[in-house]
């Protein structure tokens, strides 16, 4: 499988593909987990004078926002099973602690089988972004939601 990726990726590379956007599948062929990458994380490529590896990183990463400028959203639930809590302590820690009372807007919902996720809503209450969050470590949720989630 990794092997197919990489002749997939050396492939749209040497045809000097050029999307404006990719969707997530695109980005999965590709190597890049568009839900996890950051896009400060693509300016490695860069440093290595890998340019056409830098560019596609950047069509497939989450972007990195400063506190003044970033998105917010007026509602987020967060998904996991607690029988995965074994798998993700880091998740099962936030959930437990006291840091998701800080959230009004934040709710925690249990899903038989799910790994961990949030979903950022609209003010139409329609999901805007999911994001897999099962590498994430409690400060890191905590941080996430206190820059992306509004305070209303």
């Amino acid at each position: 499988m990794n092997y197919l990726l990489t002749v997939s990726f050396l492939f749209i590379i040497a045809m000097d593909f050029a999307i404006t956007e990719f969707s997530p599948d695109d980005c999965k062929l590709l190597g890049f987990n568009k839900a996890n990458v950051l896009c400060s994380t693509c300016e490695h490529f860069a440093k290595l004078n890998l340019e056409k590896i830098y560019a596609t990183c950047e069509e497939c990463c989450l972007k990195d926002y400063d506190l003044s400028g970033s998105k917010r959203y007026p509602k987020a639930v967060l998904e996991v099973c607690t029988c995965k809590f074994g798998q993700y302590p880091q998740i099962q820690a936030f959930i437990k602690s006291d840091r998701p009372k800080k959230y009004k807007n934040l709710s925690i919902k249990y899903v038989r089988g799910l790994d961990p996720i949030i979903k950022l809503y609209d003010v139409e209450n329609k999901v805007e972004d999911i994001l897999d969050i099962h590498k994430w470590d409690t400060d890191s949720v905590d941080e996430f939601l206190s820059t992306h989630l509004s305070k209303d």
